[in-house]
């Protein structure tokens, strides 16, 4: 079997669980970690039976791709030093801390021909694999991401730390180029946006309201898709989902729902059913990068490409741009 031979750079608490995965796929080999601390690169390299690397060069001589968890404001020199060393690259979310960054990096990677997968992990969340195929033509979607405040992430703005998420999979849900955002959000615990809401309005007429917080007391991570005679809703904490279509009164009943009224006026009524996907059991973290490795392995396109991760990034600024404006600032 053939295998790509992988490094993590970065091994805090993601870049940890990053190695701990590439050491159980099977068509993978962990060549090994960098971390600028030492001691927390030699303590991981120990746990997972790898190699602990001095320097990011050293171990891309070693390798064929590279994970990038370090810190966001890092991962723009680590990439293209990657890059140079004609590594495949998997880059944790935010792609990048600047567009300008993300366009040098995304034209470098296709320049030398070379994979470029940013962890946007929740398009691999249970809940929306077992609902992607009934995703049609969502005209409204409603998402709220909710956590309580962690230091780890507030080096960078609620937009780019968790609403980005959401983002990335609105953008991949509704075709449609991206035509106004009005935004707001403050500042409450941290010198950064904690918390922020932004209504994004497409061409084709979809819109989509999203908050994010990082200072709230309980955690809540859901989403609900507006379609034409159907609703989805998912819970990206419990990976569960639920569906609701409405049909015509004198059609058949799916043998996998269930009929729980009607809505509608006079011979308008229609039939609201409903149904529950079966869970789709996975590990999200570790079916990401699995599909990395095999996208590198066969050479095709990766799942979520740097272009995906430039055009989230994209308008998580627009966002923060809205909500600086609001405020009398100008980034």
């Amino acid at each position: 079997m053939e295998k790509l031979k992988v490094g993590v750079i970065g091994v805090g608490h993601l870049g940890k669980l990053h190695t701990k995965m590439f050491s159980q796929i099977e068509n993978c080999e962990l060549v090994g970690v960098f971390d600028s601390d030492l001691e927390k690169s030699n303590a991981v390299a120990e746990e997972f039976k790898t190699k602990s690397f001095s320097s990011i060069s050293d171990l891309l001589h070693q390798t064929n791709a590279v994970s990038i968890a370090a810190t966001t404001s890092a991962h723009f020199e680590i990439a293209m030093k990657a890059l140079e060393f004609d590594n495949h690259i998997f880059i944790e979310k935010p792609i990048t801390a600047t567009i300008e960054e993300a366009e040098k990096l995304v034209e470098l990677a296709d320049k030398k021909n070379l994979n470029l997968q940013v962890g946007h992990i929740e398009r691999f969340n249970p809940g929306l694999l077992a609902i992607e195929s009934y995703i049609k033509d969502p005209k409204f979607i409603q998402s709220d991401r909710l956590a309580p405040f962690n230091p780890r992430g507030t080096d960078v703005a609620v937009v780019l730390d968790l609403m980005i998420h959401d983002i990335d999979i609105i953008l991949s849900l509704i075709k449609s180029k991206v035509v106004d955002v009005v935004a707001n959000g403050v500042e409450v615990v941290s010198d950064n946006i904690d918390i922020a809401n932004a209504r994004i309005e497409f061409e084709n007429g979809a819109v989509a309201n999203v908050t994010a917080s990082r200072i709230s007391q309980k955690r809540m991570r859901k989403m609900r898709i507006f379609q034409k005679d159907n609703y989805l809703s998912l819970d990206f904490n419990t990976g569960a989902s639920e569906i609701y279509n409405l049909i015509p009164p004198d059609h058949e009943l799916p043998p996998t729902a269930m009929s729980i009224g009607e809505i509608g006026i006079g011979d308008k009524k229609k039939r609201l059913i409903f149904e529950q996907p079966d869970k789709v059991e996975v590990n999200a973290l570790q079916y990401e990068l699995q599909l990395f490795v095999n996208s590198v392995l066969e050479k095709t396109s990766p799942v979520v490409s740097g272009k995906d991760g430039l055009r989230a990034l994209k308008v998580a600024d627009m966002i923060l741009q809205k909500i600086n404006q609001s405020k009398g600032k100008l980034l």
